[in-house]
């Protein structure tokens, strides 16, 4: 698909649309559309996050009542604090998985309507 061998950058947001600080870097190394995974590299802003990526991962594997009602709150944490950065920029939307060196994602390049709870 021509996505191996592309870096993608984690970033932590520093204000509306702006990426901020690396949390680290993702070597794409296979690309199984709509997801891409690779090495992931740690930076120096990764430890501010790290908790919530296990929290969101531990979360995601779970099959018990309500833990997608808590899988919801960790992600919409990482998403007001993480940037996702493609070779050609940020991207509007994302899923990311980060589980010591491995990471695996799919993403947007346009923000994708949400379900309001409230109907």
């Amino acid at each position: 698909m021509g996505f191996e061998g592309e870096t993608w950058h984690v970033r932590q947001v520093r204000g509306v649309g702006e990426a901020g600080a690396e949390i680290g870097e993702i070597l794409i190394e296979d690309a199984d559309f709509p997801w891409l995974s690779g090495r992931f590299r740690a930076g120096p802003a990764y430890g501010a996050v790290h908790d919530l990526f296990v929290r969101e991962l531990a979360l995601a594997e779970r099959d018990d009542a309500g833990h997608w009602t808590q899988w919801e709150a960790v992600y919409a944490e990482i998403e007001r604090r993480v940037r996702l950065v493609s070779p050609d920029g940020p991207v509007a939307e994302f899923l990311l998985h980060i589980k010591g060196e491995r990471a695996w994602f799919r993403w947007s390049d346009e923000p994708l309507r949400r379900k309001r709870a409230d109907g």
